[in-house]
């Protein structure tokens, strides 16, 4: 009896401990993040100056940017907005961000608003999000450079879903 008591004990105590540790996986998940180095020596640097467009959504240094960013993404966003950009409903759905403009027929209509939505990451990612004292979204700027940031849009932009 006692020798099933003392099993009993032992599994209560490591049922505990898994518990606990989740827990606090779970609390610090949004925490505090190191932001990851991103190397964009391969790619055409843009300067000190702030661009207000993506330069690599199309040209010669498109494929360059998108396998950077991608690669950054994971390793400084994915933690909050999900692998491949889907979000878990933590953060917004990256994927949707600019899901409004993708069903614009008009096209001039259409790079206005992608424009409008680059102006909002552009900020969003610089800047971060912060409301009520509470941080919501990191900032970047002096973290990561402009051809990151760029390179982390090219890959989001890869990833859009149309919002219905």
């Amino acid at each position: 009896m006692q020798v099933k008591l003392a099993l009993a004990a032992k599994r209560l105590g490591l049922i505990s401990i898994a518990a606990l540790s989740l827990a606090t996986a779970l609390v610090y998940a949004h925490g505090d993040v190191v932001p990851q180095s991103v190397d964009t020596s391969s790619l055409p640097q843009l300067g000190t100056k702030w661009l207000d467009a993506n330069p690599y959504s199309k040209g010669d240094a498109h494929a360059e940017a998108l396998r950077i960013g991608t690669s950054a993404y994971n390793q400084n966003c994915a933690r909050c907005h999900g692998l491949e950009a889907i979000s878990g409903g933590m953060s917004p759905d990256l994927r949707k961000v600019d899901g409004d403009c993708m069903g614009m027929a008009d096209e001039s209509a259409k790079m206005a608003c992608f424009k409008e939505i680059d102006d909002y990451f552009l900020a969003t990612v610089r800047r971060g999000r912060v409301r009520d004292g509470r941080v919501y979204m990191p900032h970047f700027e002096g973290i990561l450079t402009q051809e990151a940031i760029w390179s982390i849009r090219t890959y989001i932009e890869t990833r859009r879903e149309k919002v219905d």
